[in-house]
């Protein structure tokens, strides 16, 4: 074996260790050490000032990130890479707040108990926490703004690669559901200036969409409803949109939610799910980590193609097609049996 070449061993190693990279990570972005690298590289002692740490301390988390490619070292000043980058807080796909809220203790505690999970079929969060993800951050609002950070981070990367790669112009309604405050319809109403749009979310949350829709210039095409999608949606919409809604509920909770979106829809509408397909067998698929996020935190579960196909019938649809959009996200659609 060559020297330095990784035995299957050294290979184990690494898997094993992987959380100390990811609470390192962690720890650099709450502390914000790539936004104040962006003018360019900075000596330890400055960062240490600038985040109020130990210089020593603050230095050994740093050679460790730099070791994996992380930050770089040069002339005892430490700079961004092109990783790094995406740490900082206000670029598009910013993976800061995502980082932030895997490290915090609520989440990765609720790790610490997936062989629970794992025996059980049921979540960890509640028994652990005593209530529901939502709940806790309904009591815990700073946890809640950095989740919500967490989420518009990740969806934003996604925006253009699903008003890309789908046809939405031979439609006159979208209704958004479960949409948040806006961002995707924004966008999608914003690339098609014929189209009308109904944005539904809970009360609370939709509170908070206006400036949003504003801002793109679509609010006069936009209709802001609060509800709940498990009792009844606005009818008659010629395709509703459900982006990361599905995965958060288990199947038999999915095909209520479904159940009741095909209430709503005319015998022409569209259902358009937009989700992550996790890939089967043996492939590689970050997905696959994910379905156990949502199996510990919420007892539900990611899908693959097949999953999907599944779950339409069960509802009363047919899936008719799968859309790639260059993203972690894809497009399923169907129309109802």
């Amino acid at each position: 074996m060559a020297t330095g070449e990784q035995t299957p061993r050294d290979t184990l190693s690494r898997m094993i260790n992987a959380y100390q990279v990811s609470q390192a990570i962690h720890v650099a972005a709450t502390l914000g050490i790539a936004d104040l690298l962006t003018d360019g590289p900075k000596t330890v002692d400055d960062l240490a000032e600038a985040t109020r740490s130990d210089v020593s301390s603050l230095y050994r988390l740093l050679r460790a990130l730099a070791s994996v490619g992380l930050f770089v070292e040069d002339d005892g000043r430490f700079g961004l890479t092109s990783v790094a980058e995406y740490l900082q807080s206000n670029i598009p796909g910013s993976l800061r707040a995502w980082a932030m809220f895997v490290g915090q203790p609520y989440t990765w505690s609720t790790w610490g108990h997936l062989l629970d999970s794992i025996r059980s079929g049921e979540p960890s969060f509640s028994k652990l926490h005593g209530m529901t993800p939502w709940e806790f951050r309904a009591n815990h609002p700073h946890e809640a703004a950095t989740f919500d950070a967490a989420m518009a981070g990740i969806s934003a990367a996604a925006v253009a690669s699903v008003v890309r790669s789908y046809d939405f112009s031979a439609l006159g309604v979208v209704a958004d559901v479960g949409g948040g405050h806006g961002e995707l319809l924004a966008g999608i109403l914003a690339a098609n200036p014929r189209l009308q749009g109904i944005l539904f979310d809970q009360p609370h949350v939709v509170a908070g969409a206006a400036s949003v829709l504003e801002r793109a210039g679509v609010a006069d095409r936009c209709e802001i409803v609060g509800g709940s999608f498990f009792e009844t949606l606005p009818g008659g919409a010629d395709a509703y949109l459900f982006k990361s809604v599905i995965h958060n509920w288990d199947d038999a909770r999915s095909v209520e939610i479904l159940r009741t979106c095909r209430t709503a829809m005319t015998s022409t509408s569209r259902l358009l799910l937009v989700e992550p397909i996790m890939r089967p067998g043996n492939e590689p698929d970050p997905m696959k980590y994910m379905d156990l996020m949502m199996l510990v935190m919420l007892g539900s579960r990611e899908r693959t193609a097949d999953d999907f196909e599944r779950l339409y019938g069960e509802a009363g649809f047919r899936l008719t097609g799968i859309v790639a959009t260059g993203s972690p996200y894809s497009i399923i659609e169907g129309v109802p049996t």
